[in-house]
């Protein structure tokens, strides 16, 4: 990052800094004693010595009245941009520094300076020529870079095996961001005309998208607000989400964060953004406007009109680690504030426990940094609108001392959190540390991103499944993982793609990664990929082979759909787009990642073809809720008719015996009854539903499956063939059950029962 100017210490009189109050940390606007307004300024620094607020002058607060106190005198700002004034807080109350300053407004620039031991040996890493963002920050102006002096440490010490034992001395204030004083208004009068969808789990249709790249080429969008918080509030942007059929968003990181400097050093950018270092601040780089505290507003307004279209605004979240990194790293926060607190460290104190193979892990066993992480969760949900969280690497947060613990502190305090407890909570559940794979083993209230289903699915449709077993859980909800403590089948997010890794269209094009564009040499990214390229690595123009992958797509998306659980789509994938086989793409930040609309330009077209089905699907999931169970399967009779819930199909009409299990199948028939589905509704009646046939071919030859008789059916409408190129419209052929129904090569069949 360049000089973003030249910090000297003010020469003018410091304002006056009164005891304020040690709650709430951070930053918080107010009218103090005696009617004068000013903010409270409360950080906890465990451990340190002296600590001082650094005010960088002036405010930018948009109100026309200049930088002036709430009684018309002039600010604490009044030296100008390039000013540092420093304020030592001297109160001192449970190891928080607090102070209030009166003058000091809303669009003010701050940070802290933290004065400590410098012996990294014993972890202790303090160093008062860093300027560190607050924890706690509402608003971030500015953009994280890596020049040599926002280092704690020399970084050019020639004993390489020592090299971040060195203290530097160097002011780092010119080249960092600094945190913004945010007015915060009563969430009565700001959330007065919000009314929060509230969706119910079974009926979720997750949608997870990045900010700027679903915004960023779409045409409907002024080219000012692409990119932004307020692009993806356009009406453009919601019309098409509800269109599509989705019920809720969910966002690629937005918590401010940087860029790792093997990246900037390449002249290039995190896009993913799960590098995070703000946990109150919205992402800067996403604000259409200034960034002295109105990304805060822009960020409520586009949760709002998402709300208004009744779609739900979903948060992933980085808490296992931060920007800081290992011992190497650069200090802009918590390692200056009090690293042994904020950070796990190991008997080797110097360096750091890393669960998460980011440098650092979080240490939320540490009472103050369980307090950060839920406290920030309760501001998103409280202040900023949203409705739930998808965690990042969750098995990091739930380990207790070592190992991984369900019931951790971390869980046991999301549990009994009258908001937190409330909202929706997706685990990614593992980490990279030893027994940190922790799928099915989340406690209830949780959902869990299910790679089992992931990698089932995509076996199966790469005809690599060496019996059909573990299919039939996934596709009816996964019981054998979730059927316990009162989890339901919604304790399951189905997904075949998500953001790490290739896009559905690369899935069937490639078998291998081709990250080469992103300069580590193809190293990075997985190499379990679980694709097949239909007969042709990459782009093709044979058209028999693109008609296959046509085919493939098609059959993939009508089976996520179809399936028991909540549903993900990754933005994108419902128009068939490619990022060009890299399957790592988190520092393109470019046309490789962003959402190619033209797809969807003709109508006729691929990509059209692939969003009519899409929505098509969701439209019958949303109708039906025999494919939204909220509760599993028994796969016993359950009316006079002996009808169970849940049948499994050979071709050749029979249900399938254990036998037929554990044998190598790529054919089979899934019923599912709509008579008499657990649970009832609002008014307490019973809930019944149409019952739908599914069969599954993966084999490239066509073959017959035999429609089931009595009890099942007498009739069969066929409602989705992915092997049709047109989705404009169902079938809609009806056939008699016992009817041998000819099912084309690698293609899904749905059938309604009609009599």
């Amino acid at each position: 990052m360049s000089r973003t100017g030249h910090h000297e210490r003010s020469r003018t009189a410091p304002p006056e800094v009164w005891p304020g109050a040690p709650t709430p940390l951070g930053a918080r606007y107010r009218v103090g004693p005696d009617g004068v307004a000013g903010t409270n300024f409360a950080l906890w620094a465990g451990g340190a010595e002296a600590v001082e607020l650094c005010l960088f002058g002036p405010e930018e607060d948009g109100d026309g009245d200049g930088n002036r106190d709430g009684n018309g005198r002039p600010g604490a700002g009044a030296d100008g941009p390039g000013t540092e004034i420093r304020l030592p807080l001297t109160e001192l109350t449970h190891e928080i520094w607090h102070g209030f300053v009166p003058g000091v407004r809303p669009g003010r620039r701050y940070g802290f300076r933290v004065h400590g031991r410098w012996d990294p040996w014993t972890g202790a890493r303090w160093n008062p020529a860093k300027l560190l963002l607050d924890p706690y920050a509402r608003a971030v102006d500015g953009e994280f870079g890596l020049p040599p002096e926002v280092y704690g440490h020399v970084r050019d010490w020639p004993q390489g095996n020592v090299a971040d034992t060195v203290r530097d001395e160097r002011d780092s204030a010119p080249y960092v961001p600094k945190g913004v004083v945010v007015h915060d208004e009563a969430p009565g009068d700001e959330w007065a005309d919000d009314r929060r969808p509230k969706t119910p789990w079974a009926d979720s249709v997750i949608y997870e998208l990045h900010v700027k790249g679903f915004t960023q080429r779409h045409p409907g969008i002024p080219e000012e607000l692409r990119g932004t918080y307020a692009g993806l509030a356009h009406p453009a942007a919601i019309a098409y989400l509800r269109e599509l059929g989705v019920t809720a968003v969910e966002l690629l990181p937005v918590h401010q964060f940087a860029h790792e400097e093997h990246l900037l050093r390449r002249g290039m950018r995190n896009y993913w953004g799960y590098n995070s270092i703000g946990y109150f601040a919205p992402h800067a780089g996403y604000a259409a406007g200034s960034t002295r505290g109105r990304q805060v507003t822009e960020f409520k307004a586009m949760v709002r009109a998402l709300h208004a279209a009744g779609i739900e605004v979903i948060l992933d979240v980085v808490y296992n680690h931060t920007a800081e990194a290992g011992e190497l790293g650069p200090t802009l926060s918590l390692r200056g504030i009090d690293n042994r607190g904020y950070y796990r460290l190991p008997s080797d104190a110097r360096r750091y426990t890393d669960y998460t193979g980011c440098g650092n892990t979080l240490h939320v066993v540490q009472p103050n940094v369980l307090r950060l992480i839920t406290d920030s969760l309760r501001y998103w949900v409280t202040e900023m609108g949203v409705d739930g969280f998808r965690f990042d690497l969750a098995a990091a947060l739930a380990r207790s001392m070592h190992d991984v613990d369900m019931l951790s502190p971390f869980l046991a305090v999301i549990a009994q959190d009258p908001v937190l407890r409330r909202v929706k909570l997706i685990a990614e559940p593992w980490d990279v540390g030893n027994g940190g794979y922790q799928v099915g083993a989340f406690p209830p209230l949780w959902t869990e991103w299910n790679d089992r289903y992931r990698d089932a699915v995509r076996d199966f449709w790469r005809g690599a499944l060496p019996d059909v077993r573990d299919l039939g859980y996934r596709l009816s909800g996964s019981s054998d993982l979730y059927a316990w403590g009162g989890r339901r089948p919604y304790a399951s997010v189905n997904f075949i793609t998500a953001h790490d890794g290739f896009t559905l269209r690369d899935l069937v094009s490639y078998e291998h990664k081709h990250n080469e564009a992103n300069g580590e040499g193809n190293r990075d990214g997985t190499d379990d990929n679980r694709a097949w390229n239909c007969g042709v690595e990459g782009e093709s123009d044979d058209a028999r082979v693109n008609a296959l992958r046509r085919r493939q797509l098609r059959n993939l998306l009508t089976t996520l759909l179809v399936s028991t659980g909540v549903p993900m789509l990754v933005a994108g994938d419902e128009m068939g787009r490619t990022q060009r086989g890299n399957n790592n793409a988190y520092c393109q930040d470019n046309e490789v990642s962003w959402l190619d609309w033209s797809l969807l330009a003709d109508p006729a077209g691929p990509g059209a073809g692939l969003h009519r089905l899409t929505t098509r699907l969701l439209a019958l999931r949303r109708a039906h809720p025999v494919l939204r169970r909220r509760a599993f399967f028994s796969g016993r009779p359950r009316d006079p008719d002996g009808l169970a819930d849940l049948a499994w199909f050979t071709p050749c009409g029979t249900e399938m015996t254990e036998r037929d299990w554990y044998a190598p199948a790529t054919t089979l028939g899934l019923f599912l009854s709509g008579r008499d589905i657990p649970g009832r509704d609002e008014r307490g009646a019973r809930i019944t539903d149409d019952s739908f046939l599914t069969v599954l071919h993966a084999g490239d030859r066509d073959r017959d499956f035999v429609l089931p008789g009595a009890p099942w059916a007498r009739a069969y409408e066929l409602v989705v063939d992915t092997a049709r190129e047109d989705q404009t419209k169902p079938p809609g052929t009806v056939y008699e059950a016992g009817a041998a129904v000819r099912v084309p090569g690698r293609s899904v069949l749905l059938f309604r029962v009609c009599a």
